[in-house]
Order: structure tokens, then sequence, then C-alpha cells
């Protein structure tokens, strides 16, 4: 496909007047082609217009107004995961990011989806955005755990029966902790001299079912000599928003969570969860046309940080005790791509004696977790899952390490599929967590099997 030299439309552009795809940034593709064995979906289907220069290709006819906005526009930017794994393999610094979350804003003014997908969209953003929400469905979700049903239910066919994105929720569902409804204090102090005042992200899923990783975090954090301000005011980051279209409800987000940060006033926001780190950073982005918010929102972006950032600038002072165990390190897309941090986590293990680690084949393609992508497109979400498990499998590691808990969901649903016994999974501060206070892996490991009883 030759490059489009000349993109200034000759008709009317397609896309409204709201923050269309930049122009400048489409002109940046050459489409060389580099990005094709990148892209999860070209790699599974090998179609043009499931890759990003196809979608490229796509935008940008429609910006000349050569194409319209309609169905089969809609399902190829639908079926996008949004890894960014094409903006690491690009030599022309592409930002994909910037115009898939452009266009995706744009699909979601101009082109109306069907009642089912509606309702289902609305279910979903109407309920992991908000903890309050989780909360509640928490108790009655425990007690299905609990009592035994879910096994049956998983074990009767029944879920065959289900629409398929049902079913992929119901196999997506993480085991409800006993301490759901629990909130971290607002204030942590350093266990050694203080070194550094951070702000830290709760998270919304994060903080009802992996409440076990923010305090992991928090300690990681205060024997490094940080302390740690958690602001109550926070709610979700707007990462599930921004990445499907909906614009101004992440900007809104966007606004609530910056002025709960500022109210702390710290020097650094700490964020443990990769892809709520890669929206947080664009906030100056997303409220750039906004006169009361465009500079609040910059200033915010400058101080966030993901938790390995942040342990990799602060020389360590607590001690790493060994920790005899073999995992497996899967790099969360949002975190290896959008943010670029690939060599960060590595380092952090490697200072813990006795681990190893254990390098998963076909590391940048993306597991299909995606956010809510294993959600709304289950099918290709499977093939990606169960891909990835078999080069998890590979490794003959004892547990799966990830920065992001929804991709440790995807790996072990997949397990699942494939009839392998679960491995353990852990974020990757876990186990500094878990050096740092001189667990062995036995006691680790025991740990992780007693959250999935």
């Amino acid at each position: 496909m030759s490059a489009l030299v000349e993109i200034t439309p000759s008709k009317p552009s397609s896309f409204d007047p709201h923050h269309p795809p930049d122009r400048e940034l489409l002109a940046d593709c050459v489409h060389c082609g580099f990005c094709l064995p990148a892209c999860p979906t070209y790699v599974l289907w090998g179609e043009e217009m499931d890759s990003p220069r196809g979608r490229i290709y796509m935008m940008q006819k429609a910006s000349q107004g050569e194409a319209p906005l309609n169905e089969s526009f809609q399902l190829h930017i639908d079926q996008c995961l949004g890894c960014m794994a094409c903006m690491t393999a690009c030599p022309s610094g592409v930002q994909y990011g910037k115009l898939i979350e452009d266009t995706r804003a744009q699909v979601e003014r101009n082109i109306p989806r069907d009642a089912s997908d509606t309702l289902f969209r609305r279910l979903l953003f109407a309920t992991f955005p908000h903890p309050s929400r989780l909360r509640a469905m928490a108790l009655p979700l425990r007690l299905y755990q609990q009592s035994g049903l879910q096994k049956l239910v998983r074990g009767s066919g029944l879920l065959n029966l289900l629409p398929k994105r049902f079913a992929a929720m119901e196999s997506l569902l993480p085991r409800v902790p006993a301490s759901y409804a629990a909130r971290m204090p607002q204030r942590i102090q350093p266990a050694s001299a203080p070194r550094r005042r951070v702000g830290m992200l709760s998270g919304c899923v994060q903080q009802v079912f992996f409440a076990h990783v923010n305090a992991a975090t928090a300690r990681v954090l205060a024997a490094e000599g940080c302390e740690i301000l958690v602001p109550p005011q926070q709610e979700c980051c707007g990462a599930l928003m921004l990445h499907s279209g909906l614009e101004d409800q992440a900007a809104a987000m966007a606004k609530t969570m910056i002025a709960a940060f500022e109210a702390i006033e710290v020097d650094t926001i700490v964020i443990n969860a990769a892809g709520c780190g890669s929206t947080m950073k664009e906030y100056g982005d997303l409220l750039r046309d906004d006169p009361d918010w465009a500079d609040r929102a910059r200033a915010f972006s400058d101080k966030c940080r993901d938790i390995a950032e942040v342990l990799c600038d602060l020389p360590s002072v607590a001690p790493r005790h060994p920790l005899e165990l073999r995992v497996a390190y899967h790099d969360a897309c949002h975190l290896r791509h959008a943010q670029g941090i690939f060599r960060e986590p590595r380092q952090l293990l490697s200072a813990i004696p006795g681990l190893e680690v254990a390098e998963i084949a076909e590391a940048s393609l993306c597991c299909g977790s995606a956010g809510v992508y294993n959600l709304l497109q289950p099918e290709p979400a499977e093939q990606l899952g169960d891909r990835k498990v078999a080069n998890l499998m590979e490794t003959h590691a004892s547990a799966v390490v990830s920065a992001n808990p929804g991709c440790l969901l995807q790996l072990m649903s997949g397990l699942r599929r494939r009839g392998e016994k679960a491995l353990p999974a852990f974020h990757m501060v876990e186990l500094l967590d878990a050096s740092i206070r001189g667990l062995t892996a036995e006691e680790l490991l025991r740990q992780a099997a007693s959250r999935m009883e």
C-alpha cells in the first residue's frame, strides 16, 4: 500500500469537528508494514483493515470525506485492542494511541449501535468504574464462589448456553477476597528514614478485588522510606471510558481525580495498574481544550509514575531476602508499549536473590485482555489468550508475574480452558514485598493459594 502524500480533503470530512484524528499525525504513517507482525488482530486474521496501517488508511479516507462512518468502519475500529504494540514497532513514530482514541470517540458519537451492544456496554460502564457498586456486587459473588455454585455451573456446561459475552464475564470473574469491603488508610508512615512523600492510586477493580496488591505496594514504598497519602475522594481514572471512546465521561473522571490529588500536595503519584497509568499520563491531552483544566491536567500528568519507575529511581534501602522461585514475566501492553516501561520491572525482579525470571515467547503480543476488550470481543480475546498461555506453559515456571490484574485474569481463564492447573499469579510488586519481608517461596505460594479458596 503506498503512502498518501496529500491528505487535504476534497470533500467535507466524514468526522465531526470535535477532535477528529489529527491529519498531521495521520500523515506520519508511510504504510511500511512494520506494524503488521506486532498487531494482534492482523496476526490472527491477516486482514489489512485489521492492521494499524489499514485502520489509519480508513481514518485518512474518512478524513478526506471519501469513506463514510458506517458499520464496517465501526467493526474494524472496535476490533482493535488498543495495545499500542504498533507504536513500539513503528520506525516513523506514528502516534497511533492518539489516533485510535480520537477515532473511537468519533465512532461512539456518530455510528449507532444495536440495542444489545448498547445495553451490554452500558452495563459494563455502569459497573466497573464504580468501586461502591463493585463492593455491593462482591458479597453475592463471594457467596456464589464460596458455596460451590460456581464450580457446579462451570462443570455443567451451562455457560455454553449463555451469550458469549456473558460467558466471558463469568470466566474472567476474579476470586472475591474476604477483604472486599476494606479501604486503604489515608496516610501510611515510612518504615525507614523519610525520603519521599507520594500519593497512591487505589483504583476501581483493584481496590475491591486486588486489595492485596495495593497493600503490597504500600508496604514496599514504606520500606523504601516513602510517606504515602491515599486521597479518599479519588474515583475511577477514566481509562476504560477513554479507551472505549467515551470522551466526556473520561474527562469528568479525570477532573475528579486531579482535584483529589491536588488536595494532598505530593510530588509523585504512584500507580500500580498499567492501563490506569497510561491514561493518567495523558490527562494533559484529554483536557487540552479546557481553559480551566488544561494546565492543571498537564501538571498532574507530570507527577504520575508507575511503581516500577518510582522504585528504580529511588535507590533501595530495604534489604532483599532470597526468594527461590522460577516465574514467567508477562508484559502488560499499556506498560510496555503505551508507557515504554520494559526494563524497569525486570531490573527490580533481578535484584531479588534466588528469583529466576523466564521470558515468555511473543512477549510483545497482547494476551487479549486490553481493558474490557475480552468482554466486548470474547472470540479474538480467547484466541490471543490461548496463544499466550501456550507460550507461558513453555517456560515451565511455577508462577506468572505481571503489572496488570486484567492480564493475570485473562491468563488464568486461558489456563482453565486448556485444562491446566491454575498457576499462582502475582503482581510484580508482590514479589518485592515478599523479598523485603523475608517470606519464603513456599509461604508466598501458600498465600496465593489461600486467596483462591
